[in-house]
């Protein structure tokens, strides 16, 4: 069943064209994305759909019955209720219904009613009828509903009575979505919805819309996100609009394999025509091949030559580099602990050691200190406990996704020039013109720019800096698809050390070689991407759980036994299992140093220009990294049964 329909449709902006002879079609049930660069028109097209905004000409077929919900980018909610109360507006319908049938409920209970047949019967024919469209509608669970979506979007039964006004900007976009979610329309339009979520709850809103019983028309900028929800994608470029079946990965092959064939096929009939415009120039003069030669002429004019295929439109380019290079050891964190004031601390308890080359991610829950960290780490924020050791030659390139220090009433031009003086301006404008400031976009004012232009500004100035050792706070933030993957190549090229705060769990999987889980009461380090991230942590719960049975199991072992032997067999136990955690120590410290000289090897010329060597000592690095990974899990087994033989 169709339940929308766009047929050429033709927006303008004064006079410049934003799309044309737009084609789209969304079929009950079906996950479609809308991708393209910032700017590209696809907000303005689900704004068009959502009846936000006009059209010059073509048409939208909605079917009368089809509802529609539109969460809008950066939306919040605005209401003098409480959350629960907001939530419950969303039910007004059902709580007509509830209502009426108390009424019907009451009117049955006065035995008056059974003195009449007639009304008895249209009493009882009302009430079978609207008890069963209140089921059918929610009417017995929607409390029920609300509370899971509630807690799935972090509101929990402590922040229901809590106004709306009160809460940040972020919260209140949360709960539009929330409340968007609850209404349940036929056909979900979301732009960017995975703003201001974590890891933990983007998890939950892709199950929740893997499972969603109406159509999804959404934009995001986050590919894992689209990768596990859409099935159909449209390209928006140059006002036009492209279909592909798939998801977001999908989308990418269809697109470099169609570009592939069309240029074999346009090269193909530039050849073709070459032919037959030399046969022509040829042959035209001679009176005996005249004839045959200016058939070849019609033939040329009529025949409709495919234009050559156009590429991906315009990207930045540009990498990272250092002027010198760090020693080994970059950053050693112990027992820090960070906040604002000693009476507000955030996070405590945290450790954190970082070798040249490696590509650390940042993750856990908003709100847990993640951007503190890392402005402690840069000095802006002061430890309030612990230390923080820098090592030799350590330069720190610090990205942040707040912006803060770009809002200056000096235009893009200046911005840098004057902190890099010596350059002259042909070579500011060839750097900017690498982050797509070309022409007159150079003497924009700084604090006029959108999040998108702010953002190249401060990866342009962050690249100028040639520091050993980037720092990055949610740098996908504000960039399109293409834009993201620029920065991710730059990143996989970069010879030196990044520590990384990010919710792009595409990006993580692309950058990140270990992952450190931040909480409230520590740091706990993954030796992988975030998929390994992921794989690990849901093993260990599955372990934690495994142990507490066996524990449970232990603990009414123990009951039955004489307390005085079963002393003697729980100390028996605890020196066996400390001897095996010394023991694994040992060994997993012997592979930490080979592990450390490989990755040595690997940085030396002789080595790495060797191909045959170089797979052969990463081989090896992989080999022991593994062994390393199976013998911690080992030594968190032994530590688990430790702890509980003290209980």
């Amino acid at each position: 069943m169709i339940i929308l329909q766009v047929n050429q449709l033709t927006k303008s902006f004064l006079s410049d064209e934003i799309l044309k002879d737009v084609k789209l079609e969304v079929q009950h049930r079906d996950r479609v994305a809308l991708v393209g660069r910032n700017g590209a028109g696809k907000s303005t097209l689900l704004k068009i759909i959502a009846g936000q905004l006009s059209y010059d000409s073509g048409e939208i077929i909605i079917p009368k019955d089809i509802t529609i919900g539109y969460l809008e980018q950066h939306a919040g909610l605005e209401s003098k209720r409480t959350i629960w109360e907001e939530m419950m507006t969303v039910f007004e319908p059902l709580k007509k219904q509830e209502m009426r049938l108390r009424e019907l409920e009451q009117q049955m209970a006065d035995p008056s009613v059974y003195e009449s047949p007639t009304n008895y019967s249209r009493i009882m024919a009302e009430y079978d009828q609207l008890q069963h469209s209140f089921k059918e509608s929610g009417g017995y669970q929607y409390e029920a509903d609300t509370r899971s979506v509630l807690h799935g979007m972090k509101f929990f039964p402590d922040m229901y009575d809590k106004p709306v006004s009160s809460l940040s900007g972020g919260q209140r976009t949360r709960l539009a979505l929330a409340k968007l979610l609850l209404s349940k329309p036929d056909l979900l339009i979301l732009d960017e919805p995975t703003n201001h979520l974590d890891i933990e709850t983007l998890s939950w809103l892709e199950n929740y819309l893997k499972a969603y019983t109406g159509a999804i028309l959404i934009v995001s900028h986050d590919r894992y996100f689209l990768d596990q929800i859409v099935n159909i994608v449209y390209e928006v470029s140059r006002t036009r609009v492209t279909k592909y079946i798939g998801n977001y990965s999908d989308y990418l092959d269809q697109k470099a394999k169609q570009y592939e064939r069309d240029l074999k096929m346009y090269e193909q009939q530039q050849d073709e025509k070459a032919k037959l415009e030399a046969f022509i120039q040829k042959n035209i003069a001679r009176a005996s091949t005249a004839k045959l030669a200016k058939s070849r002429r019609k033939m040329l004019e009529r025949t409709q030559w495919m234009d050559a295929p156009i590429g991906d439109e315009k990207s930045a380019k540009f990498g990272f580099d250092i002027e010198r290079q760090s020693g080994n050891d970059v950053l050693s964190i112990d027992d820090l602990s960070i906040g604002y004031e000693q009476n507000q601390i955030i996070s405590e308890n945290i450790y954190l050691r970082i070798f040249r080359q490696d590509r650390v991610a940042i993750v856990g829950p908003n709100g847990v200190g993640k951007s503190t960290l890392l402005k402690t780490i840069v000095k802006d924020l002061s430890p309030l406990s612990g230390s923080i050791r820098y090592g030799t030659n350590v330069k720190i390139g610090y990205y942040d996704q707040e912006q803060a220090k770009l809002d200056s009433n000096k235009t893009v031009l200046n911005e840098l020039w004057d902190e890099w003086p010596l350059m002259n301006e042909k070579e500011i404008r060839s750097v900017l013109g690498q982050f797509l400031f070309s022409g007159d976009d150079v003497l924009k004012l700084v604090n006029t720019l959108s999040g998108g232009e702010k953002a190249r500004l401060a990866l342009a100035k962050l690249m100028l800096q040639k520091a050993n050792f980037l720092v990055l706070d949610e740098p996908t933030n504000h960039l399109d698809l293409d834009s993201k993957e620029v920065l991710e190549n730059a990143l996989m090229d970069y010879p030196g050390t990044i520590l990384f705060v990010s919710h792009d769990r595409y990006f993580m999987n692309k950058i990140a070689t270990k992952v450190v889980e931040l909480s409230a009461t520590g740091t706990f380090e993954y030796l992988g991407d975030y998929d390994y991230y992921v794989e690990k942590k849901q093993e260990l719960m599955e372990l934690a759980e495994l142990n507490e049975t066996k524990h449970e199991a232990k603990q009414e072992e123990i009951k039955i036994q004489h307390p005085s032997s079963v002393n003697k067999e729980v100390k028996k136990r605890e020196r066996q299992i400390r001897r095996k955690i010394e023991e694994l120590e040992k060994e997993m410290s012997n592979y930490e140093e080979e592990i450390n000289n490989i990755e040595l090897k690997l940085c030396e010329p002789e080595i790495f220009s060797d191909y045959e060597k170089a797979l052969e000592l990463q081989n090896k690095l992989d080999s022991l990294k593994q062994s390393h990974s199976e013998l911690e899990t080992q030594w968190l087994e032994l530590q688990e049964e430790l702890e509980n033989l003290k209980i």
